[in-house]
């Protein structure tokens, strides 16, 4: 069986980039298919991987400025030539699950999220966008949301990463999605002893991700609050922090787990499709402080983090002192146990257990029906016939009719 992983886009390592690796793992003979690509921005084991770009791959600057092209991108997705494989897994945040395969071939998508930016984040993005960029989305999105959409029905079966990502694809695709939360590399991180002086937030800058609140909470109240990770944002953000907000900008993995290691806790004030940074911090035994909303509520548990019901400072506030009331009570294995369940050895198996199970229904489908006797082939009826022939031959006589 020849297999395809096909991929948004691959200019960095991110929570996306890290369930193509475990699909690479699972299936190693695999190639990957993708929209654009920068080998320099991935790990030793993707950027060994044998790739094939879009024709997008070829404009100069792409690698930086990919978003700018989204409308050519369903254009250059279905110029991917697939013809060959027998199983295509798409891996979809930006287009990916709108290639166009065999019609025997089983096409499986793995949804990180349909794209937020032209579905239920539409405004949020919009409101960001410089006026040209804005007008420009405005022209081209509901095209985008037609084919988006419309694609849809080129999946066999789709897989969600959280149940939260399942009610979107049923509003926006009107399909069911089983739920296989993503991998979790829980053995990267450790518990740390030591001094626990400042409070985390990490992640890209970016406006839903709502930074902005840990920033006005902390520069309030004057707790430390390291700032890890970079964005549009930044400079915004940077305006409004006080002496106590330190941006450390985006930082090589051991810092990164360094810091998970010996934070407070981690603030998490988004709403997430998923969320991999809070299990990756709970994995390092600290709890998290998160917006009662999206992954957080399936990922968080009310034992082992804190929630708050609504995106204010006042809110969020409400959450940290009640954190800080019961600090020392906090069962730093409990979280790393919690953050166990999932691994990536998990995610693998469950995810090979639904795709044999997607190619075993696909193989009873094309199975042909069986009839008793010689079929006569189907034919159009004509004008001058009395009578249209698609019964088996055997029966005819006993029923009278004559070819």
């Amino acid at each position: 069986m020849k297999i395809a992983i096909v991929h948004y886009w691959l200019v960095s390592m991110r929570g996306g980039e890290k369930v193509l690796e475990e699909l690479c793992r699972l299936y190693p003979t695999a190639d990957i298919f993708t929209l654009v690509l920068d080998r320099d921005s991935l790990s030793p084991f993707l950027a060994t991987r044998n790739i094939t770009t879009s024709f997008l791959q070829r404009i100069p600057g792409i690698r930086k400025h990919y978003q700018k092209v989204l409308p050519l991108m369903p254009f250059a997705l279905e110029h991917l030539d697939l013809s060959a494989y027998d199983l295509i897994i798409s891996s979809e945040s930006g287009p990916a699950k709108g290639v166009i395969t065999r019609p025997d071939a089983v096409h499986v998508c793995y949804c990180h999220s349909p794209m937020r930016y032209v579905w239920d984040h539409y405004h949020v993005y919009r409101r960001d966008l410089p006026r040209t960029a804005r007008m420009m989305l405005a022209l081209f999105a509901p095209p985008l949301r037609a084919w988006d959409a419309s694609t849809a029905a080129r999946v066999d079966a789709f897989i969600a990463n959280s149940h939260h990502v399942a009610r979107r694809i049923k509003r926006y695709y009107n399909r069911d999605a089983v739920v296989i939360p993503p991998p979790v590399s829980v053995d990267d991180f450790a518990i740390q002893e030591g001094p626990k002086d400042f409070y985390l937030c990490a992640g890209q800058l970016v406006t839903y991700k709502r930074i902005d609140l840990a920033v006005r909470a902390f520069t309030q109240t004057g707790r430390n609050l390291v700032i890890i990770g970079e964005g549009p944002q930044y400079d915004r953000l940077r305006q409004i922090a006080g002496p106590t907000i330190k941006f450390l900008g985006r930082q090589p993995f051991d810092s990164m787990r360094e810091h998970m290691a010996r934070c407070r806790a981690l603030i998490f004030p988004g709403e997430e499709d998923f969320g991999i940074v809070p299990l990756e911090v709970m994995a390092s035994g600290r709890p998290v402080i998160a917006f009662d909303a999206g992954g957080a509520k399936e990922t968080v548990p009310l034992w082992g983090g804190f929630r708050f019901p609504e995106q204010t400072v006042e809110s969020l506030l409400a959450a940290v002192e009640r954190y800080e009331a019961v600090e020392a009570d906090i069962d730093s294995a409990a979280l790393r146990r919690h953050a166990q369940g999932f691994a990536p050895d998990i995610f693998r198996a469950r995810i090979a257990e639904f795709v044999d199970g997607c190619i075993t229904n696909a193989g009873a489908r094309e199975q042909p029906t069986v009839l008793e006797g010689e079929v006569v082939p189907f034919r159009p009826r004509l004008a001058s016939d009395d009578v249209l022939v698609s019964l088996p031959v055997k029966h005819r006589a006993s029923e009278g009719m004559s070819s």
